[in-house]
């Protein structure tokens, strides 16, 4: 779809409520139901160290095989929620192809085979892709040795 100045058009897709349901819509589980709280995930940088455990007791598990797209959605979003609560940019949630066809900020990367939703700060250019960084994560194929230490980095790097 085109605007009146012929650029595509941006569409949003916010997954602000889909990041509380990481401790709305806990397992059973007696370390989920511990440890995956509104007090202890409370979208700070330090919050994250719980999702590093969490991603940790999951990895290799079925459960993670069976329900994967529905943790990287859940992690990606609590993940980038953060990053963007600790960033001075004025990021949203968008549909990948929406900013993909909006800016060639996505243009020169690799782009992931998943068109994951992501962040997009319309007014700097900037993209930041915490779903596609989950589900690297999950899969064992990040670059980044945790949670954290993506957070921080995009943290650091865009604000």
């Amino acid at each position: 779809m085109f605007d009146f100045f012929g650029r595509n058009k941006l569409v949003k897709d916010d997954l602000k409520g889909i990041a509380k349901l990481m401790y709305q819509d806990v397992s059973e589980d007696a370390w989920d139901q511990e440890n995956l709280t509104k007090r202890n995930l409370d979208f700070s940088i330090e919050s994250i160290r719980i999702i590093d455990l969490y991603a940790k007791r999951l990895m290799g598990t079925e459960l993670l095989h069976q329900h994967f797209d529905n943790f990287v959605v859940r992690i990606g979003a609590y993940v980038g929620e953060v990053i963007n609560n600790n960033c001075h940019m004025d990021f949203c949630w968008y549909e990948f192809q929406a900013v993909y066809d909006y800016s060639p900020v996505l243009h020169g990367s690799d782009q992931p085979k998943e068109p994951y939703t992501l962040l997009y700060a319309k007014k700097e250019d900037a993209a930041i892709l915490p779903l596609w960084e989950a589900a690297e994560r999950l899969k064992g194929t990040s670059a980044y040795p945790n949670f954290l230490s993506y957070v921080e980095d995009m943290v650091q790097n865009y604000s």
